[in-house]
C-alpha cells in the first residue's frame, strides 16, 4: 500500500503523463498545484516508486513514465466512477431525438463517444442469442428481382436485393415467407438455422413444387448472414496518438478492427459495472500496447451490450469511465423505453 504522500506524487504524475505523453521530472511535480514537497523529496518518493514497479525511466529523459502496474493502481485506488451532471448532460443529447430503430441509438452514441475521447469507440449491440426474428418479407421490384427484408425485436432491418429464378413460382415465394413468418416468429436468431434444417424443410415438401430449389434459395436469400451486431466509431483515431507512428503497430491494431468476430468476442463483457484491461492485462496478443475499457447496457429485460473504449495505455481513465458510466445509463434507459414502446 502506497503512502500518502507517494500516491499524491503517482496520480500527479500520471495525470501529467496522459496530458503531455511526456516523461515526467522532480521539478515539474513541485509546481504543481496542490504539491507541498520540495523536488528533492519528490525525487527520493520517484526513486522509491520505480523500485516498487509504479513508474519507469526512460533511456532519453531523467523523468518517469507510468508503469502498466502504475496505472493499475491508478485506477483501482484514485478513481471512483461518478454520475456528474455534465456528463449526462452530453449523453442525454446523444439520444434526445426519437429512433425508430436500436441501431439508430447505438451507432450514433459509438460515433459520439469516439469524437469526445478521441479514442475508438465498440459498442456490441445486444447479443445474437437474445434477439428474436420479428418479420420476413419478399418485396418485388421487377419480374425477376426482389429485396428480401429481415426484422428483429430489437428493430434492427436486414435487407438484400437478389434476382429470382425462373424455376420459382411467384406463388411459391408467397408460400415460403407464409410458413418462415408463421414458425419463425419469435424465435432468437442462432436457433433458426436448426428450425430451417429440420421443421421449414418439412414443410415445405408438404406445400411446394420444387422444394429443394426453394428451400436453398430462401437460406441464401435470409440467413447467409447474421445482422450486424457491432458498431464502431473513430478508427483513426488511433493515428493521433503519439504511442502509434510505428507503422507495424496500427497495421496490427486495423487487423483487429476489421476481424469483427473476435472484436465482439473481445469486448463481450460478462461483468457489471466498468472492467478496465491495461496492456498485458488484455488475452489478444494484438491489443497489449492498448487499454481497453468496457461497460453493459440493458434492455428489453435481460438483454445486454457492450461499451468499450480502445485506446493507449496513457488513456484519459478518469474521464473515459466517467463518460462510459454516464452512457451505460443513458443508452439503458433509452433502449428499455424503444422496447417497451415497440414491444
Amino acid at each position: 500500500m502506497l503512502t500518502k504522500r507517494q500516491l499524491l506524487i503517482l496520480q500527479a504524475i500520471i495525470d501529467d503523463f496522459i496530458e503531455t505523453a511526456h516523461p515526467v521530472g522532480s521539478r515539474a511535480i513541485s509546481k504543481k498545484d496542490g504539491i507541498t514537497y520540495s523536488a528533492a523529496t519528490i525525487r527520493n518518493e520517484m526513486a522509491d516508486l520505480e523500485d516498487m514497479g509504479f513508474l519507469e525511466k526512460t533511456h532519453s529523459s531523467s523523468g518517469r513514465i507510468p508503469s502498466e502496474k502504475g496505472y493499475r493502481y491508478y485506477v483501482d485506488h484514485v478513481i471512483v466512477p461518478s454520475l456528474n451532471q455534465s456528463n449526462l448532460n452530453i449523453m442525454r443529447n446523444i439520444i434526445k431525438d426519437e429512433f425508430y430503430e436500436v441501431e439508430q441509438i447505438v451507432q450514433k452514441s459509438a460515433e459520439v463517444l469516439s469524437d469526445l475521447t478521441s479514442y475508438t469507440s465498440i459498442i456490441l449491440g445486444p447479443e445474437i442469442f437474445e434477439t428474436r426474428l420479428k418479420q420476413l418479407q419478399i418485396v418485388p421490384l421487377s419480374q425477376h428481382t426482389a429485396v428480401a427484408i429481415l426484422i428483429t425485436d430489437t428493430g434492427h432491418v436486414e435487407h438484400r436485393s437478389f434476382s429470382i429464378p425462373g424455376q420459382i413460382k411467384p406463388r411459391d415465394l408467397e408460400k415460403m415467407v407464409n410458413i418462415l413468418n408463421d414458425r419463425l416468429y419469435g424465435v432468437p436468431l442462432f436457433h433458426l438455422q436448426d428450425i430451417l434444417n429440420k421443421e421449414i424443410i418439412t414443410l415445405m415438401k408438404m406445400y411446394l413444387d420444387d422444394f429443394a430449389r426453394s428451400y436453398e434459395y430462401i437460406k441464401s436469400a435470409f440467413f447467409s448472414e447474421q445482422p450486424v451486431k457491432l458498431y464502431i466509431g473513430g478508427k483513426s483515431n488511433i493515428l493521433l496518438q503519439p504511442e502509434f507512428n510505428d507503422i507495424e503497430k496500427i497495421r496490427t491494431f486495423y487487423s483487429v478492427i476489421e476481424n469483427e468476430d473476435k472484436l465482439a468476442e473481445l469486448i463481450k463483457n460478462n461483468h457489471e459495472g466498468i472492467n478496465v484491461s491495461i496492456g498485458q492485462e488484455n488475452e489478444m496478443e494484438a491489443i497489449k500496447d492498448f487499454s481497453l475499457i468496457t461497460a453493459s447496457y440493458h434492455f428489453g429485460g435481460n438483454k445486454k451490450g457492450t461499451i468499450a473504449l480502445l485506446g493507449p495505455t496513457r488513456m484519459e481513465y478518469r474521464k473515459v469511465i466517467n463518460l462510459l458510466n454516464a452512457l451505460s445509463n443513458e443508452m439503458t434507459a433509452a433502449l428499455q423505453l424503444w422496447y417497451k414502446n415497440n414491444d
